[in-house]
C-alpha cells in the first residue's frame, strides 16, 4: 500500500473505530458465535451463520485499519497553511451562476460516510491547491472546463 494521509480528525476517528471491533464488537461476535456453535448442528443454525459472517467482515476491517495504518500519515494543522488551501482545508466556492459549495480536502479513506469530504486526488481538489480567498481556479471535468472562486477558506481546530 502506498502512503496515504490522514487529517488529524479523520486518524482518530478510524483509530477509535479500529480499537472499538478490537476491543468490544469481536469478543461479543465471538461470545454468540461459541454459544450458537456449542447449539450442536450447525447446518440449519441462523445464529452461527450470520454471526459467523459478521465476524469474517469485522475480521476484514480489523485486517484493512491495521495496513492502512502501517502506511497512514496524519497530517495535522500548521500555522503556515492560513490563507491557503491545502490538506485537511474546508473551502467554499462559487460559480457565476451564484452556485456555492462548500467542502473539505481530506484522504481517500475519510471520504465515505461523509457528505461534504472530497478527496484530495479529485480534479476538485487539485485545482484548489495551494489558492487563495478570492482566487479564480479552473477544475477540468468531462462536461468541459468550470470556473470557480474561492470565497472562504478554513481549518478546524
Amino acid at each position: 500500500m502506498a502512503r496515504k494521509l490522514l487529517t488529524a480528525q479523520g486518524y482518530q476517528r478510524l483509530q477509535n473505530e479500529l480499537n472499538d471491533l478490537v476491543r468490544k464488537e469481536r469478543p461479543e461476535i465471538t461470545k454468540i458465535v461459541t454459544w450458537a456453535a456449542s447449539l450442536g448442528d450447525r447446518s440449519e443454525n441462523a445464529d452461527y451463520h450470520y454471526n459467523k459472517r459478521k465476524l469474517r467482515e469485522i475480521d476484514r476491517r480489523i485486517r484493512f485499519l491495521t495496513k492502512l495504518f502501517e502506511v497512514a500519515q496524519r497530517v495535522d494543522y500548521h500555522v503556515q497553511q492560513e490563507g491557503k488551501v491545502y490538506f485537511g482545508a474546508w473551502v467554499e466556492l462559487e460559480n457565476d451562476d451564484g452556485k456555492t459549495i462548500y467542502f473539505r480536502i481530506v484522504g481517500d479513506e475519510e471520504i465515505y460516510g461523509q457528505k461534504n469530504y472530497i478527496s484530495l486526488q479529485s480534479p476538485m481538489a487539485k485545482s484548489c491547491l495551494g489558492k487563495s480567498v478570492n482566487d479564480e481556479i479552473t477544475v477540468f471535468t468531462p462536461q468541459g472546463n468550470k470556473i470557480w472562486y474561492i470565497n472562504r477558506i478554513s481549518y478546524p481546530e
